[in-house]
């Protein structure tokens, strides 16, 4: 794949030095610093071109360190045989390169501390005496000859510094270069790796892209396993590195393997004096961690560099070295016991089967489930006995990689001794059954079974908890709040009593309409996590359900706060980043900003496809997904992706079921069949009412209610007073609104769902506020609605509604003769629409005649001239 690279992230750079180099007064170009490989090369070299088109003479030299040696080295091709005194050779070097042309000359010179003191004088006299603007790039650090110099300290050039590209701005020209959206991960794990440097950027991206490690999954370009180095970029940073002596050497490679380290240690493995020189050489950089001082390879890609030159064995005994120096300076920090953990388990010392149980938690603790598995998988062999394997289970879990889990468990539970293990690890089979294999049935016998006789206290509150979060998955929600409230009630309930129970009752909370009291008990299931490493995992679905029951009842700023925080505390580890882009996605979505919401689920989706189900994660993703993809009028997309989710629906998330019913009916919105998505609406409604799921009837109420329904204003009424948060008052006004025919009450209704943050539903309450207007004759108030309507539209990225669509270019048609209109110009023959809208032929015969006198017009064909304009 030949990737081209244009000159992305510089806009701004490149502005100020046009404003610079194409003034006619001082200063008379521009010095660009930076270090190698950020840019300055490319940003001068546009410079240049950009002059050549505005009719400059233009010159380019390199300065190289073998030109350096010779007196006009640089300068040399292009001023040919000069002779003389020294005064006499720069006259004739100037001369031969200021031709007189009306425009100018412009003279860029790459790596102009690499000049030779003749050629950095010809610069200076060049530009101080007006003969030609210079455009030079010099590499920060470097020693730069005195003349070169005086030209920015004189003010004759403006020195400007070339940073590395932002992270935003790398992932822009990543995106830029491959065609297509980078998952955010991706772009985040290439600019750690480069730090946006853009030349290192350039060798990696073409060597992973070659490699096939960096590809394109469901249109969206990830990035899977670790780096390995193209001959290329371990070039140019060994190059940057420059030759490292032994003490050198050794600094560098205890950093890359177990950065960072506090400098005093540094200097025991080490000396200070190699530490001192590490520094100066720009190899390491020292930053205060509280009280520590901390010392850190100054790129990424040395480390990268570094250990994929180390031979195993040297390796291994430097972890060890710096595992052994670690125990000795007692650091109590989780992170001190872990990394000391990760570097045993590689190094050549005996293993400590406590020490990699307590690391193998931490990573639990801290989300990163694959290295817990890993540090329990080194447990186990060395001696850690139930607790290992109880880890190794549990995060094979939490990863959703159910066959291996079973695998696992089954070894659990002939380790079992006691009741209490007993029963924890039938604890985590259930779990795996219900949510990992989407066996529910299964999972609800085995945990019946297990139940009758079981003496221990704990034992008991954990099986209460696990019956909680199924009860609550399972549309239960009266039943997990009694549980649930039961085992929080409780003296002393186990953390994973607490954590499940958590789970459960903000699921039931959250459907039935008691928002208000999902934050505490979320809040002590999170802190119960943390301190429970075998369930700690659970922090991100929690995390979930408290979305989705804030959001159902309008605190959709809340709902985006918890989202967005869950993402950032989880945004690298495997499969968390995964999972929480599909939070941030649903929110954006009731939050109205349909393109961004696209973006988190379309990410989500490719990167969880090898997941399957993922733990019911692709299930949610999906329901999202059709949703977005139907708003955006995208109707082939969203009815693939309700095929998808159909064809994997999970059947332990009954209590999502109404959503789906959402999605159906937004499919049909999207296609024109306007009154057929009200029914869907009613129907998911119906389900949740018939579920005890008020918050969610409230959606699917006011979802129809968006499609034009006059009929639910007093089943909302009733609603609202029942279920807490600000949609469900927002709804009941904006359905007593449209009820009423009530152009002004529609505007206040949207004024509230703006307020509540649903920008969507406030441009629909206002669209159809402009039709109320206009049918009323108040052309003023109309236009007024009308441009509110447009500007929340906008804000809503490109959002297609019914209510949008019909204000946009009001037709002399009512809102039945609309939707066959539109049915028509889709293509259905007369017979289709009649058994869509449940009606004769003979009455789709009828409507179609008034319409084509409404229009002016002869056939359907037509039609959709007047449509799609509007």
């Amino acid at each position: 794949m030949k990737l081209l690279w244009p000159l992305t992230g510089r806009s701004e750079e490149l502005r100020s030095v046009e404003n610079t180099v194409f003034s006619r007064d001082e200063p008379r170009g521009v010095a660009l610093a930076g270090a190698a490989g950020v840019g300055k090369t490319r940003l001068a070299r546009e410079t240049l071109s950009r002059a050549g088109k505005r009719g400059l003479t233009t010159f380019w030299i390199v300065a190289t360190g073998s030109s350096r040696g010779l007196p006009l080295g640089a300068f040399a091709p292009l001023v040919g045989a000069v002779s003389g005194t020294p005064a006499q050779v720069i006259r004739q070097a100037a001369d031969a390169l200021t031709p007189r042309t009306p425009a100018g000359v412009m003279i860029g010179v790459d790596d102009a501390h690499l000049l030779d003191d003749m050629s950095a004088i010809l610069m200076h006299h060049l530009v101080m005496r007006r003969m030609a603007t210079a455009v030079v790039t010099v590499r920060t650090g470097e020693p730069v000859p005195d003349a070169v110099r005086a030209l920015w300290k004189d003010g004759h050039l403006e020195r400007m510094t070339v940073r590395p590209l932002s992270k935003t701005e790398t992932g822009t020209l990543l995106e830029t270069v491959l065609g297509g959206p980078v998952d955010q991960l991706a772009g985040g794990r290439v600019w750690a790796a480069t730090r946006g440097n853009t030349l290192f950027l350039r060798e990696l991206v073409i060597g992973e892209v070659d490699a096939g490690r960096l590809h394109r999954v469901g249109g969206v370009w990830r990035w899977a396993g670790a780096p390995e180095l193209s001959p290329a970029l371990t070039e140019l940073v060994e190059a940057r590195m420059g030759r490292l002596p032994e003490p050198l050497r050794a600094v560098v490679e205890f950093l890359a393997l177990g950065e960072p380290l506090g400098t005093p240690l540094l200097g025991r493995l080490t000396s200070p004096e190699a530490v001192e020189e590490a520094e100066t050489r720009g190899l390491v950089q020292v930053e205060h961690d509280g009280r520590r001082l901390q010392a850190r390879l100054a790129h990424p890609l040395y480390g990268e560099v570094r250990r994929a030159g180390m031979r195993t064995l040297r390796a291994r005994r430097l972890r060890g070295e710096i595992a052994t120096a670690l125990a000795g300076t007692g650091g109590r920090r989780a992170n001190d016991t872990l990394r000391r953990a990760v570097l045993a388990v590689d190094s050549d010392l005996t293993a400590d089967p406590a020490l990699l149980v307590e690391g193998a938690g931490h990573a639990a603790r801290f989300y990163d489930l694959m290295l817990a598995e890993r540090l329990g998988r080194a447990a186990v062999p060395a001696g850690g006995g139930y607790r290992a394997q109880l880890l190794v289970a549990s995060a094979l879990i939490g990863l959703t990689r159910f066959h291996e889990a079973d695998v696992e468990l089954a070894v659990l539970r002939t380790l079992a001794t006691t009741e209490d293990e007993r029963i924890r690890a039938v604890l985590h089979q259930v779990i795996n059954l219900a949510w990992m294999t989407a066996q529910p049935v299964e999972a609800m016998e085995i945990l019946a079974e297990t139940e009758g006789g079981v003496a221990d206290e704990a034992a008991r509150l954990r099986l209460a908890g696990l019956r909680a979060a199924l009860e609550s998955t399972l549309a239960r929600p009266e039943v997990a709040v009694t549980l649930a409230t039961a085992v929080l009630a409780s003296p002393e309930p186990p953390g994973e009593a607490v954590v499940l129970a958590s789970y459960g009752l903000t699921i039931a909370l959250g459907v039935l309409g008691r928002a208000d009291e999902i934050g505490a008990v979320a809040a002590q299931g999170f802190a119960a996590a943390s301190r429970s490493a075998e369930v700690a995992y659970f922090r991100i679905p929690l995390a979930a359900m408290q979305v989705l029951g804030l959001k159902a009842a309008g605190y959709l700023r809340e709902a985006a706060e918890v989202a967005h925080e869950c993402r950032a505390e989880n945004s690298e580890a495997a499969f968390s980043s995964e999972v929480t882009g599909v939070l941030v996605g649903v929110v954006e979505l009731d939050r109205g900003r349909v393109a961004g919401s696209l973006r988190w689920l379309r990410e989500a989706r490719a990167a969880m496809a090898a997941y399957g189900q993922a733990g019911g994660w692709m299930h949610g993703c999906l329901i999202g997904l059709t949703r977005a993809l139907a708003i955006s009028g995208d109707v082939a997309a969203a009815r693939q992706a309700l095929a998808d989710l159909l064809a994997q629906r999970h059947p332990t998330l009954l209590f999502m079921e109404p959503e789906i019913g959402l999605a159906r009916a937004w499919i049909a919105a999207a296609e024109g069949a306007v009154s057929g998505a009200v029914a869907l609406a009613h129907e998911a409604a119906a389900l949740a009412a018939g579920r005890d799921q008020p918050a969610h009837e409230v959606l699917a109420l006011h979802t129809a209610v968006c499609f034009g329904d006059r009929t639910v204003a007093g089943r909302l009424a009733k609603l609202a007073d029942r279920v807490d948060g600000p949609r469900a008052p927002a709804a009941a006004a904006h359905a007593a609104a449209l009820a009423a025919d009530d152009g002004h009450a529609l505007h206040e209704a949207s004024l509230l769902l703006e307020q509540m943050g649903d920008l969507l539903s406030a441009a629909d309450a206002e669209a159809q506020a402009v039709l109320v207007h206009t049918r009323h004759g108040r052309r003023g108030a109309a236009l007024a609605s009308a441009a509110r309507s447009h500007r929340l539209a906008l804000a809503c990225e490109g959002a297609r509604t019914p209510a949008l669509a019909v204000a946009a270019r009001p037709l002399p048609l009512t809102p039945r003769e609309r939707e066959i209109a539109t049915l028509a110009d889709q293509g259905l023959s007369n017979r289709d629409i009649a058994e869509r809208l449940v009606v004769s032929v003979r009455t789709i015969e009828n409507h179609l005649y008034r319409i084509n006198i409404k229009l002016g017009t002869t056939n359907r064909s037509e039609f959709g001239a007047f449509l799609r304009d509007s």
